[in-house]
């Protein structure tokens, strides 16, 4: 049985005080002395130039390329995928020390208990269904179909197996009946999704007659199910709902498996379903993902540029993937930077990834990729074919500046400049007289034309900051703390008033979110309020857009994420007054966590 209670956070700093981070990364990833700190190839995204950093007087990594960045314990957990709590317990046992436990009272001890018990349960039911579907497509009579399907669309038994895809009989109730499931297994199967409870108490399977799709984790735990139907039943694919374990916008079919194949990618290819993933992967293409049901988000790129440095969206041509792809680019537009690039590739129309490996071979395939179109010629070729009036009028050429100004707004340093001279080619016009049209100052244009005061037009830009139009780091942190509250206890004294003078306006939010928390007993009613009284109202609509699942462990490792990428973000960008310290901020997310 699990121990109960909270760890202590003096274990947690004397741990790390002990702990030697390069040992516990070379133990994993080789690393090479420069210097004074240790290099490597990033773990967490192909690259072929080291970029990995790690600093032994700081204990500190941190990846210039991709931004992975922690200390001990969040290298185990991002490394070995581990929990926090398990990133603790293994990094002691390394150490020979025993974890402490802080003594909870009796109810708070039971309520623990049953709340790690409920979610390892529903882990344990999912795997339960993985073995079920799985032996129904070897032995149920109906299979036949099913394997005569995998079998014209040339899936050998180790890809299957592999995916470990399997086979959801016709009728109402095989996966009840086929698992004998009592009361309580019952509820866990609907809690999951597996089974639909309609009024009045019946109770159904979700899946029928489909060929079955597990979705795993990082860890590779099921989470949920695709099932592709197999007769004329609607919809032709059906996803699993969000359930506690899985949440459809952090989720991405086929990731796990392709860690798993060990092999080193330049690009992450992006399709449309579960069953493009694995036909791919029966040509040895190992690198294609699918998002579940749900368009692209923030957070699936995210994961992605965690891997790699290129991202190809593969989408039909018709007006459903033109419009898929044009909001894949709206997100990626923010995040385009160093080395990062994403292109979109467009398949004739009635193909699909499968049908056109199949008819042109893997080389002619793979020379469809290179060839993708890159993201800024197709927001530019997109824009224009918006134009209700010839490129080569002054109105069609007026109407262009206009439609790319929010996009242009979006991007960031170098990678915006290069926009605006695209764009200036096109209209002819210098790129600092647009940049001054649209508002936006890179330091490029100015420097290379001798136009303005550099320095005088970046305070004068910075001074402006416009409101927000993507949910930035501070913002992510805000929406954290909105949810839970409590947690705004964890920053240092001062920090909220040193975020406050900031000029930017997200860090100025996420100043005044912790602060009015803080003075106001952690109440996220107050926070909302001073939202509004002081004219952020526009951030916190950008924020209540898309809601976060209200999961404990979910919410923790996305506050972890946030705390490491902000102070460095903090560190680089020289932000800090008086009132925070780097070392202090990297290890919050082990401090807050010990309270879990």
């Amino acid at each position: 049985m699990a121990q109960s209670g909270s760890i202590p956070r003096s274990f947690i700093e004397n741990l790390l005080a002990r702990a030697d981070l390069v040992q516990v990364i070379n133990q994993r990833v080789p690393l090479k002395k420069a210097g004074a700190t240790y290099k490597a190839c990033c773990p967490f995204h192909d690259e072929k130039t080291p970029s990995f950093n790690v600093n032994p007087q700081k204990q500190f990594y941190h990846c210039f390329g991709c931004g992975a960045s922690g200390d001990a314990i969040k290298f185990l957990m991002e490394y070995d995928g581990l929990s926090f709590v398990e990133a603790v317990e293994a990094l002691a046992a390394q150490y020979g020390m025993e974890v402490p436990r802080e003594k909870l009272s009796p109810k708070q001890q039971a309520q623990q208990q049953v709340k790690q018990q409920q979610q390892r349960d529903l882990y344990d039911v999912m795997h339960l269904v993985a073995k079920f579907y799985r032996h129904q497509l070897r032995d149920h009579p109906a299979a036949q179909e099913a394997k005569a399907y995998l079998k014209a669309r040339g899936l050998s038994p180790d890809i299957a197996k592999t995916y470990v895809i399997g086979f959801a009989p016709p009728g109402w109730d095989s996966l009840l009946s086929g698992l004998k499931a009592d009361e309580k297994l019952k509820r866990q199967l609907i809690e999951t999704g597996m089974l639909v409870e309609k009024e009045g108490g019946k109770i159904y399977d979700r899946f029928r007659h489909r060929i079955m799709f597990p979705i795993r984790d990082g860890r590779g735990r099921v989470v949920a199910f695709g099932g592709r139907v197999l007769g004329d039943d609607q919809p032709k694919y059906l996803n699993s709902p969000e359930t506690p374990i899985f949440h459809k916008s952090y989720a991405l079919y086929g990731l796990y498996e392709m860690r798993q194949s060990r092999q080193k990618f330049d690009h992450i290819l992006v399709v449309e379903g579960y069953m493009d993933v694995v036909a791919l992967a029966q040509f040895g293409l190992r690198n294609a993902v699918a998002t579940l049901g749900t368009a692209t988000t923030a957070d699936h790129l995210a994961m992605l540029f965690r891997q790699v440095n290129e991202v190809v969206f593969c989408f039909d041509g018709d007006p459903a993937g033109m419009k898929a792809a044009w909001k894949a680019m709206e997100l990626a537009v923010p995040l385009m930077e160093n080395e990062r690039s994403v292109k979109f590739l467009f398949l004739p129309q009635g193909e699909d990834p499968d049908s056109m490996v199949r008819k042109e071979g893997v080389d002619a395939f793979q020379t469809r990729i290179r060839n993708a179109l890159p993201l800024s010629d197709f927001l530019l070729q997109g824009l224009q074919g918006k134009l209700s009036l010839p490129l080569s009028s002054i109105e069609g050429r007026q109407q262009l500046v206009s439609m790319a100004q929010p996009y242009i707004q979006q991007a960031k340093g170098l990678y915006q400049y290069l926009l605006v001279e695209g764009l200036a080619q096109l209209v002819e016009l210098p790129a600092w007289r647009l940049e001054k049209q649209m508002n936006v100052y890179s330091g490029y244009a100015g420097f290379k034309k001798g136009h303005a005061n550099s320095s005088k037009s970046k305070q004068t830009q910075q001074a402006s900051s416009p409101v927000s139009r993507v949910v930035t780091l501070p913002l992510k942190l805000v929406r954290i703390l909105l949810k839970r509250p409590g947690w705004a206890q964890f920053f240092p004294e001062n920090f909220a008033q040193d975020l406050l003078k900031s000029t930017q306006r997200d860090y100025q939010v996420l100043g005044g979110v912790i602060q009015s928390l803080v003075f106001n007993a952690f109440l996220a009613e107050a926070a909302v309020q001073w939202l509004l009284e002081n004219g952020f109202k526009s951030e916190l609509e950008l924020i209540q857009q898309s809601d976060l699942p209200d999961d404990d462990g979910f919410l923790r490792a996305e506050f972890d994420v946030a705390i490491v990428s902000l102070a460095v973000a903090l560190d680089e960008a020289q932000l800090g007054h008086c009132g925070w310290d780097l070392n202090e901020m990297i290890r919050l997310q082990s401090l807050a966590g010990a309270r879990d």
